[in-house]
């Protein structure tokens, strides 16, 4: 088990005796917690050269997305694992296990049966849920300085307020077809359904499916952005006039800086102006819950 202690702004910390004695009750052994940001990766790579045939990553989607990184890059046929304790949990709804208790988890990572979902990977990194460019980035970033709230309420209140102050992106895309080059409120590539927690950004998304989820939102005036926030919080956005979307094997999205980029729940800098998107299908085995919607 690798643990995020601060994962879900520190609500996790109170919970974490409990499920190291859940999963040590159930013969796991091997407990870590991280120190800094980014360390799971680390620590993944330790255990799965000391021999680790499943890790079980407790935290957020930043937390999941680095263990599957590690793995990834391993080359082996490691299992991925989630005690969801973040703030959006998307990746866990994808799982069908975000309202599990520790003990229901537990029992799924001994008995459950494993499942291979594809990934995305984008300027060389690999992500689990979602990669999201313009709105999505910025509201990352202002949500890490909203301390008064938790959960979805972070990204819907951060949400609601950059709605009236974002200034949009330039953006060109190929591999889409019908799409303009132009000013676009966000640019979302989906392997699952959700993003920020509340918002059913790819409605019709399948980790299964061998392909990735593109989503246009182009740019309008503060009424055509609540109409949008509303849809996106429904999944009806896909029907509306500002939106375009496509299923995809590989996207190149060009912008005039190098971009911001929300990758699971993370905030990263693109290394150049161009980011190359793709799917990789089937790459990673997950332990889901029986019946979840991948």
């Amino acid at each position: 088990m690798i643990v995020n202690p601060v994962a879900g702004r520190g609500g996790i910390r109170g919970a974490i005796p409990h499920i190291r004695d859940v999963f040590a009750a159930s013969g796991v052994r091997a407990f870590i917690e991280t120190t800094t940001a980014g360390e799971e990766e680390t620590l993944a790579q330790a255990a799965i050269a000391g021999g680790a045939t499943t890790i079980v990553a407790v935290g957020g989607d930043g937390t999941c997305g680095g263990v599957a990184n590690a793995i990834l890059k391993s080359g082996t046929q490691c299992r991925l694992a989630l005690v969801p304790s973040g703030t959006g949990n998307d990746f866990a709804k994808t799982l069908g296990i975000s309202n599990h208790s520790p003990e229901m988890i537990a029992d799924l990572v001994l008995n459950g049966r494993e499942t291979r979902i594809d990934v995305g990977i984008a300027d060389g990194r690999h992500f689990l849920n979602s990669c999201g460019f313009g709105f999505d980035a910025a509201v990352l970033d202002a949500s890490n300085r909203v301390h008064f709230l938790k959960g979805n309420a972070v990204y819907i209140y951060t949400a609601v307020t950059k709605l009236f102050t974002y200034r949009g992106t330039h953006v060109s895309a190929r591999g889409v077809a019908g799409v303009a080059d132009g000013a676009m409120l966000m640019v979302t590539v989906s392997n699952g359904r959700s993003l920020g927690g509340a918002f059913r950004i790819a409605p019709t998304a399948s980790v299964t499916d061998g392909k990735l989820d593109v989503c246009f939102f182009r740019d309008a005036g503060v009424a055509e952005r609540v109409r949008l926030f509303a849809g996106a919080m429904r999944g009806t956005h896909l029907g509306m006039h500002a939106v375009s979307a496509a299923k995809i094997e590989r996207v190149t999205l060009t912008f005039e800086t190098n971009p911001a980029m929300e990758m699971d729940g993370e905030l990263r800098t693109a290394e150049s102006t161009s980011v190359d998107v793709s799917v990789v299908p089937s790459a990673l085995s997950v332990l889901a819950a029986p019946g979840a919607l991948l």
